[in-house]
């Protein structure tokens, strides 16, 4: 018997519904965490011979074609599974499992990234303690208000969303006043942080491949469909405004920090830029203060996906692709599946001993993966499946913007780093593989959920 039905009864034990829009949203902005565009900036700005600007606006585009067909799909599939169902149902389950699989890759290391970053942060103020330590506390605190549910995760990311967002307009607000009073370009009015004579679009939409990594939180809320009220309406809301006021928050402050930093000669370890540019624009005091803060925000973001993961797992589970007696539990009084939290939180203690550049070259395949065959979805189920393809307007909703979404994510695809591709295809060979294995060398096929049993 299924460790999720209970005895003497048919009904499987399930995730409870307790969210709504707001902190879905909230949700999703603390997984984006605003403020990794510090940590990103003088990679991309060197990248792209500071046009940092630019290459957060490509990427908001490609996104935001994106969302609108993620939301398409949840209304249709109203999952925890995100594109791993959408693409099974859509187009064919050993397409889906792929997807999922390759998914598993962005949504797996990213609590792993926050945990990362947190480390770096954390040897930046105190470089005498044992980074160990710190990780080691945060991934059990992470781990364990995952344990207890999603409405603990989602209050505590609100408060850390509002205060994010109050940080990251004071040090705007510091940048502007640097920028006014003859630091950087020593004007606020300046077309160089989106181009320039020196500008070459390659270098800005590899700029963007990276930045993709700053988008994530958006695709992560659509695992969270199962226990949301309303997931039809709420969700899809939830990942375009998402999206959309992460990307403006992004671009917007990514100008003004641009013109303070015109390039990169003044970052010793423009890799790590966050602690340097907290001390250029305000000083060794709120340098401290404000790593201590977002030691706070990656716990909170590491959170959020921590919560995304488990339940792509669960949902993996719950279809017999992988060992159901473990990836499907769920536990009969906190309702979440608290055999996935723990071991993703094992996982993320990796992070003691791994680099950030491996960890998001993988986070930047599965991503695409994901956002290619979201897009393809659409076509696939309403287009063609469906048959929505009489009106203009049925051609414009399921063909022409998915197909731009598709286009786009494509050119991000075109320009993804070596070390991506050659990781994730090592890692989707192996999925591939695994599912030969499951299906008897696709004798059989591949396993889903049959919501009739139950």
């Amino acid at each position: 018997m299924s460790l999720n039905v209970t005895a003497g009864a048919k009904s499987r034990v399930e995730l409870r519904k307790s969210l709504t829009l707001i902190p879905v949203v909230m949700m999703g902005l603390a997984y984006m965490q605003p403020m990794t565009l510090f940590d990103t900036f003088g990679i991309v700005s060197g990248l792209t011979d500071g046009h940092v600007a630019t290459a957060y606006a490509f990427a908001l585009v490609a996104i935001l074609f994106t969302a609108l067909s993620y939301g398409k799909l949840v209304r249709r599939f109203p999952s925890a599974g995100s594109a791993y169902t959408y693409a099974q149902k859509a187009i064919h389950p050993v397409v889906g499992f792929m997807v999922g699989w390759s998914a598993l890759l962005d949504y797996l290391f990213m609590p792993m990234i926050n945990i990362l970053l947190a480390k770096i942060y954390f040897e930046a103020l105190v470089p005498s303690i044992p980074s160990w330590i710190f990780v080691v506390l945060l991934v059990g605190f992470m781990t364990i208000s995952n344990l207890r549910g999603i409405k603990t995760v989602a209050n505590f990311n609100s408060l850390i969303v509002v205060l994010q967002m109050i940080v990251m307009v004071v040090i705007t607000g510091l940048v502007i006043y640097g920028v006014a009073n003859g630091e950087g370009a020593g004007t606020l009015a300046s077309t160089r942080p989106f181009w320039s004579e020196h500008a070459n679009v390659v270098p800005m939409i590899t700029g963007a491949t990276i930045l993709c990594f700053s988008f994530l939180g958006f695709d992560g809320i659509s695992s969270l469909s199962e226990e949301t009220k309303d997931a039809g309406r709420v969700i899809p809301k939830a990942i375009f405004l998402t999206a959309l006021i992460g990307g403006v928050i992004f671009v917007v402050v990514s100008y003004f920090l641009q013109l303070y930093f015109p390039d990169i000669s003044r970052f010793h370890d423009p890799d790590a830029s966050q602690p340097e540019i907290m001390l250029f624009v305000a000083g060794k005091a709120f340098q401290f203060g404000i790593l201590i803060f977002s030691c706070v925000t990656v716990l909170a973001s590491g959170m959020a996906a921590h919560a995304g993961v488990s339940r792509l797992m669960y949902v993996m589970g719950r279809d017999g692709v992988f060992p159901e007696r473990f990836f499907g539990y769920i536990h009969p009084k906190w309702r979440t599946p608290a055999l996935n939290v723990v071991l993703v939180g094992i996982i993320a203690l990796f992070s003691v001993k791994f680099d950030l550049v491996t960890a998001t070259a993988l986070i930047n395949f599965g991503a695409l993966v994901a956002f290619t065959f979201v897009n393809l979805s659409v076509i696939s189920q309403f287009w063609i499946r469906e048959g929505r393809n009489k009106t203009i307007k049925d051609h414009f909703n399921y063909l022409v913007l998915p197909t731009c979404g598709a286009l786009t994510v494509g050119a991000l695809w075109i320009n993804l780093e070596e070390s991506s591709m050659i990781l994730g295809l090592i890692w989707a060979a192996i999925g591939l593989t695994y599912l030969a294995f499951v299906t008897r060398r696709f004798r059989n096929p591949v396993p889903q959920f049959n919501e009739d049993l139950a």
